[in-house]
């Protein structure tokens, strides 16, 4: 009963999101506004950590689960993705050396800052 309650907790929360995506009229996806939404109610309290743990850990825990159905759709689309196929992965491949790069370069200047930061105190 537990899971139960825990689960619909986190599925009226996503609803709400999924309604808000229909109400407000900007371009963000109804996941994204049920993931801000959770993450204010756990702020406030509102909604406390052990209302959802047991369900959320179980979710993320089977998450692999439901990449199943995307890549089999990107294998029944092999004919589409064929001809764009070196040019996107050039594409993911140097996003993600840049997406690497600039994190890494921004976590240096943090830890340098707050190191400095530390010296004066």
């Amino acid at each position: 009963m537990k899971y139960l309650k825990q689960f619909g907790i986190i599925l009226l929360i996503t609803c709400i999101g999924e309604i808000l995506k229909y109400t407000l009229p900007l371009p963000i996806p109804g996941s994204i506004y049920g993931l801000v939404l959770m993450l204010v109610l756990l702020i406030t309290g509102i909604v406390k950590l052990e209302h959802v743990r047991d369900t959320a850990l179980f979710l993320i825990e089977i998450m692999p689960v439901m990449f199943i159905p995307a890549a089999a759709g990107l294998i029944d689309s092999w004919g589409i993705l064929k001809p764009i196929l070196v040019p996107g992965l050039v594409i993911v491949l140097l996003s993600t050396i840049i997406v690497m790069a600039v994190t890494g370069l921004c976590a240096q200047a943090i830890i340098k800052k707050d190191t400095k930061g530390g010296e004066k105190a």
